[in-house]
């Protein structure tokens, strides 16, 4: 630079020139490691639409051109691309409310003035493209060569609020890949960072359900169709590939023309072809598809929904015209707030279970008559867990519902796999592909469910292959389910099935290998008399392990029932002079209400310890310094027989009652009255109102 430092700085290129000088000075070379004004094809193609030119909607602006743009480091075998936006004045670094970095602003004139603003906007923007998974923001503001401010940001979704504040305050760790490495080990999301993320997201997606809800209704949408809906609009915006090639893009928004029906360019009718088309080009069985068309028919053949009508409260910032058809503006509303941040969404969310479960919630129908009660994501990945599931499980679930156990158990086999091989190497993309394809079985009765499930799989990036819609006891099926060969079973039958659903465990361990392992949550009824003639043929050939209390309110407000897991090994028959393991999970750190779900007392570190303690018993290495309410394992850990009844695999059947008075008991007493004696003396009661 020709400038003196002690130079004021009245033009924004040379902050620009310092730029170029501190990257110069870390051995970059302009063109080839770094771009000023310019990215790679790749980039620029994921920055259409990122434009700054304020429109009504991302797909009318041009191009977004960053500052600076770096290509050159990797992570994982990804390009990790970093953005750069330089604003000149310190007081344009950055605009968020509240304290610094509590809520970096992403308005239009926040992102048009602010540098850290404006380079977290196109990181969002080029992570909403699909085509990076993750990507590095930085903003650089001065006023002289001595006063410079730099922040830094890794981004991690699409959201507004995907992003994690870097505290660097220099570009020292763009030297070299090797320190990229360092910089990218100590940056990416910690394990208790994803639990707040999958937490959040479940808050997120419980405030986009209600809308959809309230949307879907003020456009006379009936509550059991809703989902299906939402499950049929999100397939239909996925690219259709050949190859990992785009061969035909998904649809979005402004590809919808109000066209009247009957015409086959009709939104609804254009929404259900692509729906068509995406899941033939993958290669979707005949039988699988017409079953899957069969519940999405709905948003072609009503043709209600392609009349043009006044835009929603809910989508009117996302609308040029003031008239559009509700198909419309609820595929804008589902691709602005769902699609465009599926990829923030931790891997363990099953999402169109809790999308289902919302539904339920604020439908004016009531969802407890249906019969289908899901299970809560951070329990389904608490039974994989005790189920010690691995890369090599193979896993089945004979009452699928939307697939939440599949998806928990098809991640933790995920992790295992990048874990043992590396992630993004040829053998753990193979092994992955595998599990995907041939170590996952799902059975489903309930046609919407399963396509439900299905679509939840094909969002995860298809484990669908061996989901059917059929039914579990079905002579035809035994087959099937006794060829899969699985080692692990995880249930959550209909409550409302014979003796509480207890048969389905017993099918599934009846056509699993010796020592293979299966766990159940169930209602309390099914270990306590409601399913003898189940729970003693379950006896007879396998063997009960353990029996877990699970918390009253668990799937409040959609069943008022209480709960336990029981966990089995099969084709082993029980031994009843070996003792079963029982544990009282009732307070797991959670408080429950009819509209959210509350963090009270590290509930993310409660079920940790859980696994800890069915696998070490009073043995295990608990922490309770990070308890306001710490666990007792004397009160909470049984080791007891059952017997041949059937009728006592709950926790309360072998919880011992200690009816010797202690001596701290008869002080506590005795205090107790002698205050209540006191109080009456001082109220002027005096002899004639005691009670004794």
């Amino acid at each position: 630079m020709a400038q003196e430092n002690t130079q004021i700085w009245d033009k924004e290129h040379y902050v620009d020139d310092y730029v170029k000088n501190e990257l110069t000075k870390l051995n970059l070379k302009k063109g080839i490691d770094f771009k000023e004004k310019d990215s790679s094809p790749f980039l620029k193609e994921a920055l259409k639409g990122a434009s700054k030119v304020k429109t009504k909607t991302d797909e009318n602006k041009g191009t977004g051109t960053p500052d600076f743009t770096i290509e050159k480091y990797k992570a994982n075998n990804k390009t990790i691309p970093i953005i750069f936006e330089c604003k000149l004045g310190l007081k344009f670094l950055n605009n968020a409310t509240q304290n610094l970095f509590n809520n970096i602003k992403q308005d239009s004139i926040s992102i048009e003035k602010y540098a850290l603003n404006g380079a977290l906007h196109y990181a969002r923007h080029i992570i909403k493209s699909k085509k990076y998974a993750e990507a590095i923001a930085i903003g650089i503001a001065g006023d002289n060569p001595k006063n410079v401010a730099i922040k830094i940001l890794y981004v991690y979704g699409s959201l507004e609020s995907s992003y994690k504040v870097v505290s660097l305050n220099n570009l020292n760790f763009l030297e070299s890949q090797k320190s990229f490495n360092e910089f990218y080990k100590n940056t990416i999301l910690t394990q208790q960072e994803k639990h707040d993320i999958l937490i959040k997201n479940r808050k997120d997606i419980s405030k986009y359900a209600k809308d959809l809800s309230v949307l879907m209704h003020d456009f006379q949408i009936t509550a059991s169709l809703r989902v299906l809906y939402i499950a049929g609009m999100l397939l239909s915006m996925q690219d259709i590939k050949n190859n990992d090639e785009i061969a035909q893009e998904g649809l979005k928004p402004n590809d919808l023309k109000g066209i009247k029906p009957p015409s086959d360019n009709s939104d609804g009718k254009k929404i259900f072809t692509q729906i068509k088309e995406f899941l033939s080009a993958k290669g979707t069985q005949i039988q699988k598809l017409n079953l899957m068309l069969e519940s999405f028919k709905d948003i072609a053949n009503d043709e209600s929904m392609d009349e043009l009508k006044d835009n929603h409260k809910f989508v009117a910032k996302f609308l040029a015209d003031s008239k559009n058809t509700p198909n419309k503006q609820i595929f804008t509303y589902i691709y602005h707030n769902i699609f465009l941040s599926l990829d923030s969404y931790t891997s363990y969310l099953d999402i169109m279970g809790e999308m289902y479960s919302e539904f339920l919630k604020y439908a004016l129908s009531d969802g407890k008559g249906l019969g289908i009660v899901l299970t809560p994501p951070y329990v389904t990945k608490l039974m994989s867990e005790l189920l010690d599931i691995n890369k090599d499980s193979k896993v089945m679930d004979l009452a699928t519902g939307s697939a939440g156990f599949l998806i928990s158990a098809m991640q933790i086999m995920i992790d295992s796999t990048n874990l043992a091989f590396g992630k993004n190497t040829t053998k753990a993309n193979e092994k992955i592909t595998h599990i995907k394809q041939h170590q996952l079985l799902g059975i489903e009765y309930n046609k919407n469910m399963y396509a439900l499930a299905t679509t939840n799989m094909i969002l995860r990036g298809d484990g669908s292959t061996r989901i059917y819609r059929d039914d579990s006891f079905k002579d035809s099926l035994q087959s099937t389910i006794k060829d899969f060969k699985a080692d692990r079973i995880l249930l959550n039958p209909p409550f409302s099935y014979k003796e509480n659903g207890m048969p389905f465990i017993l099918l599934g361990l009846d056509n699993m290998p010796k020592y293979a392992l299966g766990a159940i949550i169930i209602q309390d009824s099914a270990g306590s008399g409601k399913a003898i003639s189940t729970n003693k043929a379950i006896l007879q050939k396998h063997t009960l392990l353990a029996s877990i209390k699970m918390p009253p309110d668990l799937f409040q407000p959609m069943a008022g029932v209480q709960t336990s897991i029981y966990i089995f090994q099969a084709k082993i028959p029980h031994d009843f002079e070996k003792i079963v393991k029982f544990i009282d999970f009732r307070f797991d750190g959670y408080k429950r209400t009819d509209r959210q779900l509350y963090e009270m007392d590290n509930p993310t570190q409660r079920y940790i310890d859980l696994v800890k303690i069915y696998k070490a018993g009073k043995n295990a290495q608990i922490d309770n310094s990070v308890y306001e309410n710490p666990i007792n394992l004397d009160s909470i850990y049984i080791e007891d027989f059952i017997n041949e009844s059937g009728a006592d695999f709950n926790f309360d059947a072998h919880k011992k009652i200690d009816s010797i008075p202690k001596l701290e008991d008869f002080k506590k007493c005795v205090s107790e009255y002698l205050a209540w004696e006191v109080s009456n003396i001082l109220k002027g009661q005096g002899e004639a109102n005691r009670p004794f």
